[in-house]
């Protein structure tokens, strides 16, 4: 069982996932992961006005999972990794629950398969 969470905590895991279901922001943080941009390298391959990435990036900036940094004209992001550990902490209780059924399942099927074979062996 997954330790309660406070509001505060519920909340920016929400923020954490609707940043991440966008797939314009999933490949913003893809390239961060590899190196620092500015919001204009950022734009380039997305075919997109500064003003739209900047609405991605305040997403992701207001999930916590990037920081934007001025360096004199311009603004480098760079990805926060750490800021994603609720959300892999999430998952990983949920694969392990999955990984649970799917075992309890194969050994029911299997058990169910060698009293099959039993039955027709007799």
């Amino acid at each position: 069982m997954q330790p309660p969470r406070t509001p505060e905590e519920e909340k920016q895991l929400d923020l954490i996932f609707a940043a991440l279901a966008d797939r314009t922001r999933r490949a913003i943080l893809s390239v961060l992961c590899e190196r620092t941009c500015t919001v204009s390298e950022l734009a380039e391959p997305h075919n997109m006005s500064l003003p739209a990435i900047s609405k991605h990036l305040k997403i992701l900036e207001r999930a916590g999972l990037i920081r934007k940094e001025k360096e004199g004209r311009l603004f480098r992001c760079n990805l926060r990794p750490e800021s994603l550990a609720p959300a892999s902490d999430i998952i990983q209780y949920y694969r392990r629950f999955w990984n649970d059924r799917f075992d309890a399942l194969a050994d029911y099927l299997k058990q169910a398969k060698d009293e099959a074979d039993r039955q027709d062996a007799e």
